[in-house]
């Protein structure tokens, strides 16, 4: 039995997503205020995201993180107080290319922008709602005063559309965090509206690493053939993403030999994803409950990332190479499948295709499963025909050959010679004679 609740509230979400993105298709991340624009990277080719924002260092007393295929928000300093603005609105995201999707959003993009601060500040958040219906935002993990918790209804009113509010608090603590709406929460998270929240030491030499990366575990339902997410589905999506980006779309994770790393992983879907990491092994030094002691640590090579849930894991960079790094669910290292597809492993299908191509000769009928589903990667490289704004289940290609991967995958790319603070792709690695697996 299918379980969702589709039944109960497919029609009344259908048609809130349908009147709520009328004529929202626009790519607010090329086309957004001044100030943003003046922090787009200046050669858009050199990354995977036209909404890819670099934060300069100058200035600030710690390190900025990385979002994969993200930005940070850029704030004002008003009278000793960092100022951040945050638009709630409806964003067109590109999960791949060849796949675009009517999200909603903050500042042009789903996720939205990475907030980063320092422990001690004092913020202002102002917030405007773009939305056509009202929503709040509640500050994951952070301790602050109850009336800046943004649950709608219990500690404020709800932000109407076109309302503005204002959150302003002192950072008690540091460590990795999110935000997210707490109000119509099954609408407008499952239609993507989350971020990080980073808070930095208040003393920089603490908790330091070299490379400092972030992003979101995000899931979505979006039928073949469409633009917009379906709200209403409990636990069959067929999209998993980092930060709303599919394989092989999404940033791999560049650092330089010997460095020291730390990747946070924010969990906003409906399960739990057990994030695994080739070549090294990691300890959990961060959740969003706050850093981890060191004599509580133990080596992994996987962490189990819970629903609502933060991770920071941290490791040496000491092997050369592009180490994979995914969800071990099988089934989220996919892209876009249906979940009713009868099961032909095995099964003779030659007769079967004979007699179909007979009687629709204008309809291309290619048997998938028999041998298993490297077919479709196979097909998906002869250029076999796919829905409109649709991707393969699998695609990617390496210096060998397919990867055969569609959804919660990237690599982490360790270079001796990748200069520091430089993060551009340095292309596939070159293994040095006699270290590559052989065949007898």
């Amino acid at each position: 039995m299918k379980q969702n609740r589709r039944d109960f509230l497919g029609l009344a979400s259908a048609f809130l997503a349908s009147t709520a993105l009328a004529g929202n298709e626009h790519d607010h991340a090329a086309h957004g205020s001044p100030k943003r624009r003046l922090s787009m990277v200046e050669n858009p080719k050199q990354v995977l995201s036209p909404a890819t924002i670099i934060t300069p260092n100058k200035g600030k007393n710690y390190n900025p993180v990385v979002t994969l295929n993200g930005w940070s928000l850029p704030y004002e300093i008003k009278k000793g107080v960092k100022e951040f603005h945050l638009i709630a609105e409806p964003v067109v995201r590109e999960f791949a290319p060849g796949m675009v999707v009517n999200c909603w959003g903050y500042n042009g993009t789903s996720p939205g922008p990475t907030i980063e601060a320092v422990e001690g500040d004092r913020i202002r958040l102002i917030v405007t709602n773009k939305l056509p219906e009202h929503t709040t935002i509640h500050w994951h993990g952070l301790i602050l005063p109850n009336g800046m918790d943004g649950v709608g209804g219990l500690t404020q009113p709800q932000i109407k559309p076109g309302e503005t509010y204002v959150y302003e608090f002192t950072l008690r603590q540091s460590g990795s965090f999110m935000y997210h709406p707490h109000a119509d929460e099954m609408v407008q998270m499952a239609m993507g509206m989350m971020g990080m929240f980073i808070i930095h030491p208040k003393n920089p030499a603490a908790h330091r690493v070299d490379r400092d990366f972030c992003f979101l575990l995000s899931s979505y339902d979006i039928a073949p053939g469409t633009y917009t997410p379906n709200p209403s589905t409990m636990t069959e999506f067929n999209l998993w993403t980092f930060n709303s980006r599919v394989f092989p779309g999404i940033d791999p994770m560049v650092v330089r030999k010997g460095d020291r790393v730390r990747i946070r992983v924010g969990n906003l879907t409906m399960t739990n994803h057990p994030i695994h990491m080739h070549g090294h092994t990691f300890e959990v030094t961060c959740t969003d409950g706050g850093w981890v002691p060191k004599s509580a640590r133990w080596p992994e090579v996987t962490s189990d990332i819970p629903v609502g849930s933060i991770r920071a894991i941290e490791f040496t960079a000491t092997e050369e190479g592009d180490w994979s790094f995914h969800c071990h669910k099988s089934h989220h290292t996919m892209g876009p499948m249906g979940h009713n597809v009868p099961n032909m492993l095995g099964v003779k299908q030659d007769d079967l295709t004979e007699k179909i191509s007979d009687l629709m000769p204008e309809y291309m009928y290619m048997p998938m499963g028999r041998s298993g589903m490297s077919e479709m990667q196979d097909m998906a490289e002869m250029g076999m025909a796919l829905p409109e704004n649709t991707l393969p289940m699998m695609s990617g290609k390496g210096p060998f050959g397919p990867i055969e991967m569609g959804g919660m995958f990237t690599v982490v790319k360790v270079r001796k010679d990748q200069p520091r603070n430089d993060y551009s792709d340095p292309g596939w690695f070159r293994h040095p004679k006699g270290s590559i697996a052989y065949k007898y």
